[in-house]
């Protein structure tokens, strides 16, 4: 079992990966295509070290942070990756180009990469009673910001888009952790209380196929 997946998840993604092979996707000699996805976390923010929720909020990361992003390279060092694509947010960014120059390949950037709008609970202790509550009620918008409704669409469009454009490819998103969520949810069955816990460390990354 890989040790840079999130905890108890590898034999979860390893039946998975089986079913989504059955789906078929041909090219004009009737091979049928496929694309490994590689999605890892950024590295430590301030934000983090403090255990606030962090959105939109651009929050650098430490030295630990990257520290972590180099550690990050040097795991996918040997993994064969043909595309980077990262969350705009300076965090992910940085991360990315770690493991980028690692590669030499470019970091292509695309919005809906980006973490969730919290709204009014930017900044807030993630332990905050209120946030919990509302983060149980996955179709309610956090006031002023976005619902995991909101994110599940416009990462599952991208999910299939990066799917069409590089098929037999493998790329690597680098997001954030509520993206991270969603991306499995995309592969997996999830129950209510294991997507409400689902949590990837700072450079963890996961591995999927479709």
């Amino acid at each position: 079992r890989d040790t840079d997946r999130s905890r108890g998840l590898g034999d979860v993604y390893k039946r998975q990966i089986h079913s989504w092979e059955k789906e078929q996707i041909f090219n004009m000699t009737g091979r049928r295509k496929h694309m490994k996805l590689y999605v890892a976390r950024h590295g430590e923010t301030e934000w983090n070290r403090l255990n606030k929720v962090c959105g939109r909020t651009d929050s650098p990361l430490t030295d630990k942070g990257l520290q972590q992003a180099q550690l990050l390279a040097e795991r996918l060092d040997s993994c064969s990756i043909d595309v980077i694509i990262a969350s705009p947010l300076s965090r992910a960014q940085e991360t990315a180009r770690a493991v980028a120059e690692r590669k030499h390949l470019p970091v292509l950037t695309d919005e809906r990469l980006i973490e969730q709008d919290y709204g009014v609970y930017e900044g807030v202790q993630r332990d905050d009673r209120d946030f919990l509550n509302n983060k149980r009620m996955f179709a309610y918008r956090y006031p002023g910001g976005e619902s995991m409704m909101d994110i599940a669409r416009r990462t599952y469009d991208l999910i299939i888009e990066t799917r069409e454009t590089y098929p037999d490819s493998s790329v690597l998103f680098v997001c954030h952790n509520g993206i991270c969520r969603v991306i499995c949810s995309y592969f997996m069955d999830m129950t209510n209380e294991e997507y409400f816990g689902f949590s990837q460390d700072n450079c963890g990354y996961n591995i999927y196929e479709c």
